[in-house]
């Protein structure tokens, strides 16, 4: 008998643009990305070069390319993950998550469904909160 698992419960995209299926989905993601996007997994910490990302941009959905944090809400949370203490306006919806049987709040791009990674209320002001994001899940792009 296996071990019960959990599986991902992914939103719907809310754009039908987006509403791909999971072979569609593999064909544009590496596998790392598909695990993190479409399965709810979390990348290892410390494993992502965005961690070390300082200049000034977008941090888009790396499925849908969505714009979704600005540069000027990344902070250094020592957590080994990118973290942001806002999302752009209209950028992710949220939803709890009982996975680890503790209650949290999970968040996903708002157009494709893709998971994103967790917010927690640890983080620091204005609004107290640490969007801890799955690196693999973003693209960052510079401003001219």
């Amino acid at each position: 008998m296996g071990l019960w698992r959990p599986t991902a419960c992914l939103p719907p995209a809310v754009d039908p643009a987006w509403q791909l299926s999971p072979a569609q989905w593999r064909e544009r993601l590496s596998a790392s990305a598909f695990k993190v996007l479409r399965q709810a997994g979390t990348e290892a910490p410390f494993s992502s070069p965005l961690n070390a990302e300082k200049r000034k941009g977008t941090y888009l959905c790396a499925g849908c390319a969505l714009p979704l944090f600005s540069s000027a809400t990344k902070f250094d949370s020592g957590t080994g993950w990118p973290s942001f203490w806002a999302p752009l306006q209209k950028a992710v919806d949220t939803e709890v998550d009982f996975k680890l049987i503790v209650p949290r709040t999970e968040y996903h791009c708002r157009r494709c469904g893709g998971h994103q990674g967790h917010v927690f209320n640890d983080g620091p002001k204005p609004t107290g909160k640490r969007y801890c994001n799955n690196g693999v899940a973003l693209t960052f792009k510079a401003d001219a």
